[in-house]
């Protein structure tokens, strides 16, 4: 079978209705073959003898949708030089939109070397891996998206449920059994109607690019389940499809965003373009490797046979080359433009950033992100940092950006758990902190407030757990984060002491009020909100069990916390002092009305310096809905009511006053703690809070 010259553009398999463009990037191959599959696993080799700016390209007339392929491609094989060309290997395309199949790990060598004896690498194997690896799929992008639109929720509107796409229905009853786990699972009426009864406006969804798990992990019995093991970056993962592997995934996904948005949630893929799965110089060939070595991977000055490594797997990936660059910014767009998504949350996103070594906010990518038409105007989120040098850039990132506050998340745990400076970091994390993103044109929504995310514990172990319990990944137990900044409220474990249950439960309530009204965006866990428990396991990253998933036979004290989540993001919802525009300044006016804020100490006098120095753990924050909250979109300037909010961090009970010149009347709107009796206070008195609690006063 010979291919029609076809065309450099666009990268991967593009089918017209009577046959298939193939298109594939390499700057060092000296030849390149398609590779067509049949159902039995037959292997028809197709070369692609035109090459364009280094494309090189054919079409194959009758080739349609679902027919499997992958590459071979010829070169060097040099590893001293960078170039680990390797024919007998079969490489999955770098462009595919579909992947289907798992690595057969053992049937056939997937290393492009012998590894024998105190081999480094060296030696070329010849063995052949189409038998053991998944295959590239043809796609037919079209779709009837009907009248889908985008939420297009405001960042200032926006609270973000983190979740991962099986394991938030893999065990849900109500949800038929044949979808759960999957993307049709994620937006079935059951999941659709727990999201909107909580109230969050978008669902970040742990990565589902198409991901392989390790060698390692599979012969421990355990698998990848977080997915931060990306190989195809336009590809949704086979694995969450309940329809079908051959094409049927990219439809199945498309669906699912179609659903969520029609009922009002957006969707943000946590997108790995970091590094790949296939580990460092000794590491499996899958795609990249293969296809162009010397260009996706970065490598160490005069030492092109091994990697850089900012990420801790093994290898990272070359944003610096132009067609690099070009896959992820082709992979973004992509994903804008025939999925509908709404926004990417970067892992690792300090890896991405540095053009030469250090982290660069004048980078390429940047740079591409900045201009893009499209990628532009989405949501973008960074991890801000990676495992390099420098990689710790919080509040470093430009102006398009949002990004997950550590600081945030550090700060509010030690300050509930009591330790750490307490009241001068608390304040600074309730007001959006502006001490990280207040001075380079941002406003407080580039500050992703966190308490917990998918890597450390959840909620409810962060105050069950004082240390990591990981023994079920069979790493014995030294994997996974020793610092967590947890308390166990003096019990580890599990335990039926009613003060001690009654502590957790307030501290979960602290935190999450803490959360979901602090200035900036806020951003839960999935699973939070109904204290789900992983039982000590802060790293179940290889943990596709009922460890991870949500069990969903909730308690009363779980529907309790549920109700109490729910009215939180109501009130937020309900409420713009919670989510204003500006960084609040505290600052008096010239016509003696009250300012934007005012901090209190316990006695209601206004904080001075000597009580910031003093580290106060009891404090308040009044909220001025009468302040400038800006203008709707007619123009009109927007008011609210005001509120103040108390906390009390320390061990023991503690007394607040309300000063009479904020409000005669406080009617109590949450508290983290039962107040039994009270609904109202009047300026002047005092109202107890129990040791480690908090509440909401709103001005009547």
């Amino acid at each position: 079978m010979n291919a029609l010259p076809g065309r450099p553009f666009p990268l991967g398999a593009s089918w017209d209705g009577e046959g298939t463009n193939f298109a594939v990037f390499s700057e060092h191959a000296e030849r390149i073959e398609l590779c067509l599959f049949d159902e039995a696993g037959g292997e028809t080799r197709v070369p692609l003898a035109e090459r364009t700016m280094f494309h090189w390209h054919g079409y194959v007339p009758q080739i349609a949708p679902g027919q499997r392929y992958g590459f071979r491609v010829y070169g060097p094989w040099a590893p001293e030089q960078g170039h680990r060309f390797n024919p007998a290997k079969l490489l999955i395309d770098p462009y595919a939109t579909a992947i289907e199949g798992d690595v057969a790990w053992g049937e056939a060598s997937v290393l492009p070397y012998v590894p024998s004896g105190d081999n480094r690498g060296t030696q070329i194997d010849a063995a052949d891996s189409a038998p053991a690896v998944p295959k590239s799929v043809v796609t037919d992008r079209r779709f009837d998206w009907g009248d889908d639109a985008p939420p297009a929720v405001s960042w200032s509107d926006s609270v973000i449920y983190e979740v991962h796409v099986k394991g938030f229905t893999a065990q849900n009853p109500d949800v038929p059994k044949n979808l759960r786990g999957s993307y049709a699972g994620l937006a079935s009426e059951p999941a659709i109607a727990h999201l909107q009864a909580l109230g969050v406006t978008a669902v970040e969804l742990l990565p589902v690019h198409h991901f392989i798990s390790e060698q390692a992990l599979v012969e421990r019995g355990v698998t990848n389940y977080w997915g931060y093991a990306s190989i195809g970056f336009l590809a949704p993962h086979a694995g969450y499809a309940a329809t079908g592997a051959c094409g049927q995934q990219v439809t199945e996904f498309k669906q699912m965003v179609k659903t969520l948005h029609a009922a009002g949630i957006e969707v943000i893929l946590d997108v790995v373009y970091n590094h790949t799965c296939e580990g460092n110089h000794l590491g499996p060939m899958f795609s990249f490797k293969g296809v162009d070595n010397r260009s996706y991977y970065r490598r160490p000055p005069d030492d092109d046979a091994h990697y850089m490594d900012f990420t801790g797997t093994g290898n990272t990936l070359n944003p610096v080359h132009p067609g690099v660059l070009r896959l992820i910014a082709d992979s973004l767009r992509y994903w804008v433009t025939e999925m509908h998504v709404d926004g990417f949350r970067f892992d690792l996103a300090s890896a991405l950033a540095r053009e030469f070594y250090e982290v660069d906010r004048l980078s390429g990518f940047f740079d591409v992100i900045y201009q893009d038409p499209v990628i532009s105007q989405v949501k973008l989120i960074a991890e801000p940092w990676d495992v390099g040098p420098g990689g710790y850039q919080v509040g470093n990132f430009p102006v398009q950006w949002a990004e997950w506050n550590g600081a945030y998340r550090d700060d509010v745990r030690d300050f509930w758990r009591g330790e750490g400076p307490g009241a001068p970091e608390i304040a600074k994390r309730l007001t959006a902190s502006s001490d990280l993103f207040g001075d380079d044109g941002r406003r407080p929504t580039a500050s992703v407030n966190f308490i917990t995310a998918h890597d450390g514990f959840c909620l409810r172990d962060l105050v069950t757990y004082n240390d990591k319990h990981n023994e079920a990944n069979g790493e014995g137990n030294a994997d996974g984060a020793n610092d967590n900044r947890s308390w166990n409220c003096g019990v580890e474990g599990p335990s039926d002491d009613p003060e001690v249950c009654a502590l957790r439960a307030r501290q979960q309530r602290n935190l999450l009020m803490t959360t979901l009204l602090s200035q900036g965006v806020p951003m839960i866990l999935g699973g939070d909100e109904i204290g789900r428990s992983q039982a000590g396991n802060n790293n179940t990253y290889c943990q596709d069990s009922p460890i991870s998933w949500f069990a969903w036979d909730l308690d009363d004290e779980q529907r309790a916390l549920f109700a109490f989540t729910s009215a939180l993001i109501a009130v937020r919802r309900e409420h713009p002092v919670f989510r204003q525009r500006d960084y609040l300044s505290g600052q008096a006016t010239q016509d003696g009305t009250l300012p934007d804020s005012v901090w209190l100490r316990a006695d209601g006098a206004r904080m001075r310096d000597d009580d910031w120095r003093r580290s106060e753990r009891a404090l308040g924050l009044f909220l001025n809905g009468d302040a400038d909250l800006g203008t709707d979109c007619q123009g009109v300037a927007v008011h609210d009511d005001s509120f103040v909010l108390l906390v009390n961090a320390h061990f023991e009970p503690v007394g607040f006053r309300i000063p009479d010149d904020l409000g005669a009347r406080w009617h109590v709107e949450l508290a983290s703690h039962e107040v039994p009796g009270v609904d109202e206070v009047a300026a002047g008195h005092e109202l107890v809070l129990p040791d480690r609690s908090s509440v909401l006063l709103r001005r009547v």
